[in-house]
């Protein structure tokens, strides 16, 4: 069984993401959702990660002193297909023989809608 990417939108950000470009794209934090399914099946749940810069990174180590890592994803400047295909590319390597065995793997990279990642908010 493969998983297929089947939406990419930001929950902080109002924009359709393929159109969105930030005032600074080398200083871009968001926490994006990623739509994801089983291919060749209806069904979907999310997968939350926070894309960011290290420029962003910084500016929240100095707010915080110390972050954790799990579902971030680093980009040097914000870049909508860069992300899709870093995203679909990691998507394409969780395949398994069930979907709970995938969404296992995927939320190695992610916060699956089931987890609880309040702990993670920054600012």
């Amino acid at each position: 069984m493969k998983a297929l990417l089947k939406q990419l939108r930001s929950l902080e950000i109002e924009d359709d993401l393929n159109s969105y470009w930030p005032e600074n794209p080398e200083y871009f934090g968001s926490w994006i959702r990623a739509i994801i399914g089983p291919d060749y099946e209806e069904g979907a749940e999310c997968f939350d990660m926070l894309i960011c810069t290290p420029k962003w990174l910084q500016s929240e180590l100095v707010k915080n002193d110390v972050l954790l890592g799990k579902g971030m994803i680093i980009i040097d400047e914000y870049d909508h297909d860069k992300i899709r295909a870093f995203i679909e590319k990691q998507i394409t390597a969780c395949y398994a023989d069930d979907w709970p065995s995938i969404t296992q793997k995927l939320s190695r990279i992610s916060f699956w809608e089931y987890e609880d990642y309040r702990f993670y908010q920054y600012s």
